[in-house]
């Protein structure tokens, strides 16, 4: 499962974890010898996101603000850190605590034996702290830090590394306990990037489970060909992110817990995780037994229905997506519709799924045995790649513009076809530049 992370992680729809980094002009560290340069191969201090999901490597008193640019001393992006006579840091992290707003999101760092905490980039009130005061039973001269949110840890927590050892902090009860993980390396520094989570080690690093501590297969990479672009690494880091108007989609959907995820030939994208940059991988890396792309996709009730040809796949939600037994099936057998279908969509707590043909839009009542199609209806359109449903009403994509309905009602019963709207990088994370 984590070789086509290895393939495909720089590859295709998004080159970055921020679409500005491919713009900005900076001197580089190799016009500028002052400057640290992480393609030499350096082992960080630290990697903490900020609210805004701009991902900071920090090293001595220097930081890198994504995947792209030079080093710039760390107290251009947190203010204050300067006036307490900071000049290296032990380890960070971004908090997640929902259910206490004053402190989601903000950017904890830790020195010795104190802890700054930070939003929008500004030292809060009141710190730096006694880490005592805030992270009571953690130890102090920390070796990394990183956040765990409720669902991929049993509670919204923090791993502190020092040493083997890994002290997990309950951001509820404010609990620690501690465990040995003598198989995974030394952290200098951890990073939580698309739920996945990393110890980084020298210049190399270590995907490792949050809760066992175990080590996936294939580990240690080489940093330098996934979280930076550096001459001569990267997997496809000469690659550029596609111009929004050469953007073709074949289906896109959302499912119950709000993930959205984008489909184009072999690959998908998460596009709810825009926040932690836009990032496309191969369908097998989710969906193991869809080897040649996707027709259509729709969720419904905790499942993910996804076509190719005359089969449909259904595999149920989770931490990982499950194959149903028993499937694929045929297209006709499941859903009572046959021939090529080119998009697919179910709206919220709706039961029926909207099939598209061709013109043609053709209704099935997923509660129904067996199913069969209940409402046949032409369409305004031709040529259509993909569709999705949500609050907003419903999205019709063709090539690299969307049509927008306020409903299935007025997208069944329309003669004429909306004005197309483009496709946008807030939309896709493509470039809208000339």
């Amino acid at each position: 499962m984590d070789m086509d992370i290895t393939r495909t992680l720089l590859l295709c729809l998004a080159l970055a974890l921020t679409y500005a980094d491919h713009h900005e002009d900076h001197v580089t560290a190799a016009e500028d010898p002052a400057l640290p340069d992480r393609c030499q191969g350096l082992e960080f201090d630290a990697i903490t996101p900020d609210e805004n999901g701009n991902t900071f490597f920090f090293k001595g008193s220097h930081a890198w603000k994504g995947f792209h640019g030079p080093a710039q001393p760390f107290s251009e992006f947190f203010k204050g850190l300067e006036s307490h006579h900071v000049h290296h840091v032990d380890a960070a992290f971004r908090r997640h605590d929902e259910e206490n707003k004053d402190d989601h999101d903000h950017v904890y760092i830790f020195l010795d034996d104190k802890v700054f905490s930070f939003y929008n980039s500004t030292l809060e009130d009141g710190y730096p702290k006694p880490m005592q005061e805030d992270f009571d039973g953690v130890p102090t001269h920390l070796d990394a830090a990183v956040e765990c949110p409720k669902g991929e840890c049993m509670t919204d927590s923090v791993l502190f590394f020092k040493g083997q050892d890994v002290h997990i902090y309950d951001i509820s009860t404010k609990t620690v306990k501690t465990k040995t993980w003598p198989h995974l390396p030394a952290c200098t520094s951890a990073f939580r990037w698309l739920e996945h989570y990393y110890c980084f080690h020298g210049n190399n690093f270590t995907r490792f489970h949050p809760v066992t501590g175990e080590v996936s297969p294939g580990y240690p990479k080489d940093a330098r060909n996934y979280f930076m672009k550096c001459p001569d690494f990267g997997h496809g880091g000469n690659g550029r992110v596609p111009k929004c108007n050469e953007v073709k989609l074949d289906a896109i959907t959302t499912d119950d817990s709000g993930k959205t995820y984008l489909f184009s030939g072999p690959l998908y994208m998460r596009l709810d995780t825009h926040r932690d940059g836009l990032h496309s991988f191969p369908i097998t890396r989710a969906w193991k037994e869809v080897t040649n792309g996707v027709d259509a996709v729709f969720s419904y009730t905790d499942k993910i229905y996804l076509i190719k040809g005359d089969l449909v796949y259904i595999y149920k939600s989770g931490a990982h997506y499950t194959l149903i037994a028993d499937y694929p099936k045929s297209l006709r057998g499941e859903l009572g519709v046959e021939g090529q279908v080119d998009a697919a969509f179910v709206c919220p707590n709706e039961h029926t799924v909207h099939v598209i043909q061709g013109g043609r839009i053709r209704d099935v009542d997923l509660t129904a045995t067996p199913r069969v199609i209940q409402r046949d209806l032409p369409l305004p359109l031709v040529g259509i790649d993909a569709s999705l449903c949500g609050a907003d009403g419903v999205k019709i994509f063709k090539g690299s513009h969307y049509y927008h309905y306020e409903s299935t009602r007025t997208l069944s019963t329309a003669r004429i076809a909306p004005e197309p709207l483009p496709i946008i990088p807030a939309l896709m994370g493509c470039d809208d530049s000339q």
